[in-house]
């Protein structure tokens, strides 16, 4: 509910489900502690902001130093939205935006300008089709849920 209606209060959140606004919070509370919900702030357009280009590099590092001192060196360059260690010809994809095509080479030198970085290959997004989403899982773990709690069917 909140995720598809992150403006809702509690005290409105308790009236449509039917609940106790304690027990809204308190569920709300124990989501928060098991790092369900991650944070409650304002989902925020890059492109609206002046970041209109979006690109994902595919960097290929150092293996010897490991994973760990190149994802501290891209924390520190804010245009680098995010890291994911993978599989595959690659061992790190970013996805990161840029002001400009321009922009985004400087935003390029500045991740392959730690030693640990030694090749990327970047792919420039031209539309999102999908944004970032998770809601949509919900209804699958719900059912998931049911599937693994009930007895096997023996019919």
């Amino acid at each position: 509910m909140f995720a598809e209606h992150p403006r809702l209060g509690v005290l409105e959140a308790s009236r449509r489900l039917g609940v106790a606004r304690g027990t809204v919070q308190s569920r709300l509370d124990r989501l928060v502690a098991d790092g369900v919900i991650r944070g409650w702030g304002p989902q925020l357009d890059e492109d609206a902001l002046g970041w209109p280009v979006t690109a994902f590099l595919t960097l290929q590092i150092r293996q010897a130093g490991g994973h760990d001192p190149v994802s501290a060196h891209l924390t520190g360059i804010a245009e680098v939205l995010e890291a994911h260690t993978i599989t595959g010809s690659g061992d790190v994809w970013c996805r990161v935006v840029a002001r400009s095509n321009t922009d985004l080479q400087r935003v390029i030198d500045a991740v392959v300008a730690y030693g640990g970085v030694e090749r990327v290959s970047t792919v420039i997004a031209l539309a999102t089709q999908i944004h970032h989403r998770v809601v949509p899982l919900l209804g699958i773990s719900a059912r998931s849920d049911a599937r693994i709690t009930a007895p096997p069917d023996r019919s």
